[in-house]
């Protein structure tokens, strides 16, 4: 009993640890404030973080606990389209950050189009994360 009680500690801290790291992250970035000032939604920025917050418990519960949740095959489709702005959100939100699409198109010599080119990249992951979840590629 001890051992498990030792055991559930260590992973309670463990979790706490990679939560903080990740919210640390998202905070040092400026993602959640980005996305606030992106969207001109500043008054609901307690929904943002109570979203997160949800979010997180609810995947990780998931996540650790085997279960089947009764929501149909249009459940899934919500969870795969909320799950797919969450993680391209991640993705172009670290790439502006740390200025990927600036220096490559200053590269390039690209001057007009960069917001074609953006959402071309979009339109790319989808269509490859489609033909992998759908096609089994």
């Amino acid at each position: 009993m001890a051992e498990k009680l030792l055991l559930g500690w260590i992973g309670f801290c463990g979790g706490c640890l990679v939560a903080g790291g990740v919210v640390a992250l998202m905070v040092g970035l400026g993602i959640l404030s980005r996305f606030i000032k992106i969207s001109h939604t500043s008054k609901h920025t307690r929904l943002y973080e109570n979203c997160i917050l949800i979010g997180g418990i609810g995947g990780t519960l998931v996540t650790i606990y085997p279960m089947i949740l009764p929501f149909g095959q249009i459940g899934l489709a919500v969870l795969g389209i909320c799950s797919g702005i969450y993680v391209g959100g991640w993705i172009m939100a670290l790439a502006e950050v740390i200025h990927v699409f600036p220096v490559f198109f200053r590269r390039i010599g690209l001057i007009k189009g960069t917001s074609l080119v953006i959402i071309a990249v979009a339109a790319g992951k989808m269509t490859g994360s489609m033909l992998h979840f759908f096609m089994r590629w």
